[in-house]
């Protein structure tokens, strides 16, 4: 952990042990891979992301999104929640020099903005970036890759 001394106040940095590409636009449809009641998500918003004016947002692996149901229980359908992805279908490299990628896009549904998932378990697996920076969702999925 990194620990920056600014003005006397400490800051620590939370790990992130790769060079995440662009995956998901504003738009695409996901898979919910958690036993939350969603099926199919729509991403609509990035939180906590960073573009240029005039430039549309973009989401990346282990990025905090706003997500809308688009398929699963009746209750959930149109409901907007918060997300975090955790697989995605574009190739990102990491600093040991390998290539990662997914075969779906995938995110888990939060209960808060804490990042407390709606779910009790993960289908599949998740990457080793969202482990690192997302602990609560790390101890309900099957495994790390």
């Amino acid at each position: 952990m990194i620990i920056k001394l600014i003005m006397g106040v400490s800051y620590k940095m939370k790990a992130f042990a790769a060079r995440a590409t662009r995956g998901l636009n504003i738009g695409s449809v996901c898979v919910a891979s958690d036993n939350s009641g969603a099926r199919l998500v729509r991403i609509v918003g990035v939180k906590k992301g960073k573009s240029g004016k005039g430039t549309q947002q973009y989401a990346k692996m282990a990025d905090f999104v706003k997500v809308s149901v688009r398929a699963g229980k009746p209750d959930m359908k149109g409901q907007v929640f918060d997300a975090i992805i955790i697989r995605q279908r574009k190739s990102y490299r990491r600093n040991t020099g390998e290539r990662v990628m997914f075969e779906d896009n995938a995110v888990c549904l939060l209960k808060d903005e804490k990042g407390n998932p709606k779910g009790t378990f993960i289908k599949g697996p998740i990457s080793k970036e969202v482990f690192e920076r997302w602990k609560a969702v790390a101890k309900i999925a099957q495994f790390v890759l």
